[in-house]
């Protein structure tokens, strides 16, 4: 087993992508570079409370990253362990497509 799979799925990684509010968020402050909750909320069809308890999400999966910056905490996407997941997600991938692979292969040759 490649050591990729053996770290098993970047669970919250992807749990905080599942929800369409917060990969939203995640794109807007990937276009911005960064923003606060009230910016953010501009764009989006949910309150700053609600946006607030998103990025907490995000931040607890290492998406975004916080500083303080007077009254106001203005996040940044970390894409850190966007790639970490992108890379287990390739290397499950690439571990199907070789099991399926090897299946063509005894397919094959059982019919010849």
């Amino acid at each position: 087993m490649s050591p990729a799979l053996a770290e098993g799925p970047p669970a919250d990684v992807l749990a905080a992508l599942a929800d369409p509010t917060r990969w939203e968020v995640l794109r807007l402050l990937g276009e911005a570079g960064e923003g606060t909750a009230t910016t953010l909320a501009a764009s989006l069809p949910v309150s700053r409370v609600a946006v607030t308890k998103h990025l907490g999400v995000l931040d607890r999966a290492g998406l975004v990253g916080a500083r303080k910056v007077g009254r106001e905490v203005r996040y940044r996407v970390d894409p850190r362990p966007l790639r970490d997941a992108g890379r287990r997600l390739d290397a499950l991938a690439e571990a199907w497509d070789a099991r399926l692979g090897r299946l063509k292969a005894l397919a094959e040759a059982a019919e010849g």
